[in-house]
């Protein structure tokens, strides 16, 4: 594999990453940390999935392909419709869980890196070296959700709640795509 068709490679990967936390960003209050935690688990989850496709095989992968649009569909829907019910309901103090810790964090770093599994089961198939594409798919998914999570959050200084609704949005928005891929 040649190194831009690696860049762009991580770049196709990356985009579910930035809209992930576009919208996580719009949502949240904001504390120290949370950009770091949210694409240190992306970035480590975009570049370890490739390596997990190129072992399982084809066999394995075939058997998880029919199904992995729905866990990434029911895992992004859930964290969007909460999103969106607690930008309505208005009560801060009640705000969800840290989406940057804990089950939803290790929830969210799997929905968004499924499609990099496929990609290193074709590198598998290929007998394509693994350890440089994934480093650079894990580097370019933790820069796309770092710069993803400061839109998202630049935008909710300026909208507030509106921000807050259309981050859940997004997030729908790429839970129902993922049903047509």
């Amino acid at each position: 594999m040649h190194f831009l068709d690696m860049i762009l490679v991580a770049i196709g990967l990356g985009c579910d990453t930035f809209s992930v936390a576009l919208g996580i960003g719009t949502a949240r209050e904001h504390r120290p940390g949370q950009e770091l935690r949210l694409a240190g688990s992306f970035g480590l989850f975009q570049g370890c999935m490739p390596v997990i496709g190129w072992v399982l095989g084809a066999n394995v992968v075939s058997l998880i392909s029919a199904w992995d649009h729905w866990i990434a569909f029911s895992i992004l829907t859930a964290v969007a419709a909460k999103m969106i019910y607690e930008a309505c309901r208005g009560h801060r103090e009640h705000r969800q869980e840290d989406p940057t810790r804990g089950r939803t964090l290790l929830l969210l770093s799997v929905a968004t890196s499924i499609d990099a599994l496929g990609v290193g089961l074709v590198m598998g198939i290929r007998s394509a070296d693994i350890a440089i594409p994934c480093a650079i798919i894990a580097m370019v998914a933790f820069a796309m959700t770092y710069v993803g999570y400061h839109f998202g959050r630049v935008l909710s200084r300026g909208f507030g709640r509106v921000a807050e609704i259309f981050g859940g949005l997004v997030l729908l928005i790429i839970a129902i795509r993922m049903l047509w891929m």
